[in-house]
């Protein structure tokens, strides 16, 4: 597992950079993929102490990115945050239901996701950070 490495998988370009910059600001490296295939691919390579991940993409949504990684014996306890426009009950459910550890609201404070990502890391990975 590459314990500073967080995988970014988003459509929107604006998004994806305004991620990568506050997570590289935090000292993190990113690797980002703009649709699940691509995010999959990379997931299952890189091994990342991290995924954040829209739950709207091309190819393979962000539930069914959840999931395969949950299924994955390498990569089953990467910290996983799921963002998404949705932010009913039903859709947080249906979030962390598919194997996502936290569910965030856009738009995203990026403090609050750097902050979250490194508390979901803390606890699933103590010697990562």
């Amino acid at each position: 597992m590459n314990h500073d490495l967080i995988l970014i998988a988003e459509d929107d370009a604006d998004i994806r950079d305004m991620l990568a910059f506050a997570l590289e600001s935090a000292g993190y490296r990113t690797v980002a993929a703009k649709d699940g295939n691509t995010a999959a691919r990379i997931l299952t390579v890189a091994k990342p102490v991290g995924l954040i991940t829209d739950v709207r993409m091309p190819a393979l949504n962000g539930m069914e990115l959840c999931q395969l990684a949950r299924r994955s014996p390498e990569i089953r306890d990467t910290a996983i945050l799921m963002i998404s426009s949705n932010a009913h009950a039903y859709d947080v459910d249906a979030g962390l239901g598919s194997g996502a550890d936290r569910y965030l609201p856009k738009p995203l404070s990026p403090r609050r996701l750097v902050t979250e990502m490194q508390d979901l890391i803390t606890n699933r990975h103590p010697s990562a950070r």
